[in-house]
């Protein structure tokens, strides 16, 4: 593998077993956290009491780094805080959010799931890392549940203690692969030069195959590269070959997305137009505004994204917590994924709280909720959410990918609108990709 990077956590699923709960570290681990703690990024939270009468969570994400920052999650899960809080908690029980700042880094990442097994932390709920390897064995460890992980690792649908909301990278390329397979000539995806990147091609081939389109043109690019000159007008030459067709290019990039555009806006004048097409998390609300909006390089670009458009009337429930107890904090977008997502993640904690009336809330209790066959109505904005230990999408390696529907949505003066009604169901689509 000489020249070739093992990057983050999107490696092979790991063999799995059932983990032993512990309900803490050993003291010399806590004595460990505690010198690490100036470290771990600690925002503090909702200020929540103590007794019986408080349930203590927490949320991550990174903040102020120079790579991806989501501090809408945190920021929004300490709102919910307040906005559930104000209307008597969570079954009568006060909601105590700490929060972290997992800085992009996996050795924070490990510390701020080493502070939650600390603090006594009954979930993880809403968070954001690309380091699921650095901080899942942890929670593992003290058998805390990791709900509504923003699904950028196959980690996260690997472990028996994870509850995903979405369907992360595999199902957003598989449902832009079919939707490419209908509109576009030839295709050609720009993704990184790793291990981790080899495991986007086939995603979005099953897409391509199931709508009878031939495979995609796959280019591989350094994720540090500082301009991306050379695969843009490879790319380009592809999209306007022979054929006739308009071709579609798509940068799946994660961080660095938004450098290929700006290689592709100015070499993409010398060329007949190309459609562009990605998927959340290479790709956001937040991005386009930054990229220039409706002037911007993702104007008319398709993006596969896990929930309805920002617009949508389902997700007025969340707007209403925002304007109530967040009204002005600019960190909290609601058209941003990462906010959307911690709120479905909170859904399914209060739903998994409640499901346990008077009884004991605590770690154990609500994973055993969860697994025991808990259903969840998100009120539409995803598939009514049940999580078993072997799913059906096992046989590809995501035992925990229980929901496989994605939207299309489309770049409309500088706003991500649906670009078709509904939801498109790819779990099929998966089962048959070639991983």
């Amino acid at each position: 593998m000489t020249g070739r990077r093992q990057t983050r956590s999107t490696l092979l699923p790991r063999l799995l077993t059932r983990p032993v709960r512990t309900g803490s570290l050993t003291a010399g681990a806590l004595a460990t956290c505690a010198s690490l703690l100036a470290g771990c990024g600690i925002v503090p939270g909702v200020a929540g009491g103590s007794g019986d009468d408080t349930i203590t969570v927490m949320t991550w994400a990174p903040e102020n780094t120079g790579a991806t920052n989501k501090p809408g999650m945190p920021a929004f899960a300490q709102a919910y805080a307040r906005w559930i809080n104000a209307q008597g908690g969570i079954g009568g029980r006060r909601l105590n959010v700490l929060t972290c700042n997992e800085k992009n880094d996996a050795v924070t990442a490990s510390r701020c799931a080493r502070r939650a097994v600390e603090e006594k932390a009954v979930a993880v709920v809403g968070s954001y890392s690309q380091y699921a390897d650095a901080f899942l064995p942890t929670l593992e460890g003290a058998g805390i549940p990791y709900i509504g992980g923003y699904g950028i690792t196959n980690d996260e649908f690997t472990s028996p203690l994870s509850y995903p909301v979405n369907g992360g990278q595999p199902a957003l390329l598989a449902g832009l692969g079919r939707t490419l397979a209908d509109t576009c000539g030839p295709v050609t995806l720009i993704r990184p030069d790793s291990i981790a990147g080899d495991q986007l091609p086939p995603l979005l081939d099953s897409g391509l195959r199931a709508g009878g389109h031939a495979s995609t043109g796959d280019q591989r690019a350094a994720e540090t590269a500082t301009s991306y000159h050379e695969q843009v007008h490879r790319a380009l030459r592809r999209a306007t070959s022979a054929t006739g067709d308009q071709g579609c290019v798509v940068p799946a990039l994660g961080d660095r997305t938004g450098t290929f555009m700006d290689s592709f806006r100015r070499a993409r004048a010398g060329y007949p137009d190309v459609r562009t097409a990605t998927v959340l998390g290479s790709v956001d609300q937040t991005t386009i505004d930054a990229s220039g909006g409706a002037s911007g390089p993702y104007e008319g670009s398709y993006v596969t994204g896990w929930y309805p458009a920002a617009s949508d009337a389902r997700w007025d429930g969340m707007k209403k917590v925002i304007e109530r107890e967040a009204f002005g904090d600019n960190r909290i977008d609601p058209a941003d994924a990462g906010v959307q997502t911690t709120w479905i993640a909170y859904t399914v904690f209060r739903r998994a709280v409640e499901s346990l009336g008077d009884g004991p809330v605590t770690a154990d209790t609500v994973s055993e909720a969860l697994d025991g066959g808990l259903k969840t109505d998100t009120g539409g904005l995803t598939p009514t959410l049940r999580w078993k230990f072997q799913d059906e999408l096992a046989a590809v390696g995501f035992p925990r990918l229980v929901n496989a529907h994605v939207t299309l949505q489309v770049v409309e003066n500088g706003r991500l609108v649906a670009a078709r009604k509904g939801f498109t169901d790819v779990t099929k689509t998966l089962r048959n990709a070639d991983l």
